[in-house]
């Protein structure tokens, strides 16, 4: 039992609350956590940038050079394929800076709700879009084979298919990224926050 103060004595130094330590302990790992998860949701965007932008590059650069030439113009598939790889790459890109922003300032580009539902929506309605534009693409590419306009050798042929391939992992990376930005979405409903333990 310590002894009443007397004049001119000093009190003793008072100890943290145990509640106040474990919330403090508590908001370190929770930090750290978003951290993770935005830092992931940034690798998933980069990669779907990188595989969006090299599709639309195969394709726009995609004709042949034989007389009676293909081009990826003379084709509606491919031509869906050029432009929804190209939007995804745009989207991507600000998509990337909207994370940079966010893992470096800790807050979100616009008002956090705003920007939940606009990424889980925009990922949503872009991976659909890319999907359906390299299927449509994968079923004329089987056309043009199967009417043996295309031959192994055709690097018309060749650079169709590889643009398709790249648009089908920038689909991937995006639908992998549409998942982050759905459990941050589930998580806001829920807890009233992008992230919780």
């Amino acid at each position: 039992m310590s002894s009443p103060l007397r004049n001119g004595d000093t009190p003793p130094p008072r100890l943290p609350s145990p509640a106040v330590g474990r919330h403090h302990f508590h908001s370190t790992v929770s930090e750290k956590k978003i951290r993770r998860l935005n830092a992931l949701i940034l690798l998933l965007r980069l990669a779907a940038f990188c595989f969006s932008l090299a599709a639309a590059i195969f394709m726009a650069t995609n004709s042949s050079r034989s007389p009676g030439s293909h081009s990826w113009l003379h084709f509606h598939p491919f031509r869906l394929v050029l432009a929804s790889n190209a939007i995804v790459a745009v989207y991507s890109f600000f998509e990337m800076v909207s994370s940079i922003w966010e893992i470096l300032k800790g807050v979100t580009l616009f008002p956090e709700p705003l920007q939940l539902w606009f990424d889980f929506s925009h990922d949503q309605v872009f991976a659909y879009l890319l999907l359906a534009a390299e299927a449509a693409a994968t079923v004329e590419a089987q056309g043009l084979k199967g009417a043996h306009t295309c031959s192994p050798e055709s690097a018309f042929c060749v650079q169709a298919y590889i643009s398709v391939a790249l648009g089908f992992a920038g689909f991937a990376f995006l639908a992998l990224a549409a998942l982050g930005s759905g459990f941050r979405v589930a998580c806001y409903v829920i807890t009233g926050s992008r992230f919780h333990l």
